[in-house]
């Protein structure tokens, strides 16, 4: 699986990060960072993070 937010798009609200908070956290400037390829038992959780995201900024591939 691999995750790409669009950091343009982005306004790190940190709803992915109650969402899926093993692939999703705000650093300590408040800035979204995030694991790229996180492992597929986490897809769920993903999916539940692209769907809160407010800006829809947020894409899962296979």
């Amino acid at each position: 699986m691999r995750v790409t937010v669009d950091m343009d798009a982005c306004q790190d609200h940190g709803q992915c990060c109650f969402a899926a908070p093993e692939v999703f956290h705000l650093d300590d400037d408040g800035h979204l960072v995030y694991d790229a390829n996180p492992d597929d038992s986490l897809r769920e959780k993903v999916e539940d993070a692209v769907d809160v995201c407010p800006t829809q900024a947020i894409t899962v591939a296979d």
